[in-house]
């Protein structure tokens, strides 16, 4: 299994309550169900008011590289990125596990 992590930093002035921020969060958070390779989907904002801390996170799972590379593809991710890549940058980790 393949772990995929997110860490999503808004850019400087855009705040959780923007229009476009909303949107993006419906769109990530309507991915679980809309994604087949995914095993595992959860996203939510940082509860941490630490200085290095991310906005807003993405934990997820896929069976092997050729799923994650299906769920990268899929055009209602690539919809999701397009619209974060307005109002934020992010870190990914994609890394193997042995959960099942």
């Amino acid at each position: 299994m393949i772990r995929h992590l997110v860490l999503f930093k808004l850019n400087e002035g855009v705040e959780r309550d923007d229009p476009r921020v909303v949107a993006g969060v419906e769109a990530f958070r309507a991915l679980g169900g809309q994604i087949e390779e995914l095993r595992f989907w959860e996203c939510a904002w940082n509860i941490s008011d630490r200085p290095i801390a991310y906005d807003f996170a993405i934990n997820s799972a896929v069976d092997d590289a050729d799923a994650l590379k299906r769920y990268l593809e899929h055009p209602a991710h690539q919809a999701g990125v397009a619209l974060w890549r307005e109002f934020a940058t992010w870190v990914i980790a994609d890394y193997e596990t042995e959960d099942r």
